[in-house]
């Protein structure tokens, strides 16, 4: 169950995170959401695909690590067997807090009944002797700006997207050197065809307003479906 609460020096001087990675840590997940801004690292370890939630109009897109629910196949033991952690992952069990005025700065949230807060001498601190933030925590601070950032931009991008009717339904089935089948469902992918159709305006449009270089890295990232499935493979085996 969560716990959110306002982050505080005082009340939260000697509490401590874990940051090691675990599937009972909340690393067991088969996909996680990614913004626009951070497609170009994600490209190159997961697949980036899109989909939006029953009854929603509105497309997010997620950085995907397996093919079933639960499963995270960059998950070996304790250890992240990618070179990159997309931010929503990262930054657990932090999140940014807003007051009802939105002018008012964003504020850093804690979920205290997360699986990350350390229990006794486990962890890494947040705050040192004297109440100041550690540099976990100032890292954590910069990643939750970077999140929230991206998060507030991917809205134009996402319109953009839409107005070119730019997504396509994708289904992928796989099936496995052992003979089992698993099927993707209820996602979306870039559509190329309507891409390279856009005429020099358009196109001159989406470079203009920044969208044009997440496209291409989404696209790109399609690339590692192939390798996800090798190494869905080689789990089996192992």
């Amino acid at each position: 169950m969560t716990n959110h609460a306002l982050l505080d020096s005082n009340s939260h001087r000697e509490l401590r995170v874990r940051v090691d990675t675990g599937v009972d840590l909340g690393d067991g997940v088969m996909a996680t959401l990614t913004v626009p801004t951070e497609f170009r690292r994600v490209q190159g370890h997961f697949p980036i695909l899109f989909r939006r939630e029953a009854g929603q109009e509105q497309f997010f897109a997620v950085a995907l690590f397996g093919f079933e629910s639960g499963e995270n196949l960059f998950v070996d033991g304790a250890r992240w067997d990618a070179g990159y952690r997309p931010l929503s992952l990262a930054i657990q069990p932090f999140l940014i807090g807003r007051s009802a005025n939105e002018d008012a700065p964003a504020q850093v949230h804690v979920d205290l009944g997360h699986p990350r807060i350390a229990a006794g001498g486990e962890g890494v601190r947040l705050f040192d002797a004297s109440g100041l933030a550690t540099p976990f925590l100032e890292d954590i601070a910069d990643k939750l700006g970077d999140l929230d950032e991206g998060y507030r931009e991917s809205t134009a991008f996402f319109a953009a997207l839409a107005g070119h009717d730019l997504l396509e339904p994708f289904t992928l089935e796989v099936t496995l050197d052992n003979g089992s089948v698993h099927s993707l469902v209820g996602f979306h992918i870039i559509d190329e065809a309507k891409l390279r159709s856009l005429d020099a305006a358009a196109l001159g449009a989406l470079h203009e307003a920044g969208h044009l270089m997440p496209i291409f890295m989404a696209i790109a990232s399609q690339a590692q479906i192939g390798a996800l499935i090798a190494r869905k493979n080689r789990r089996r085996d192992g």
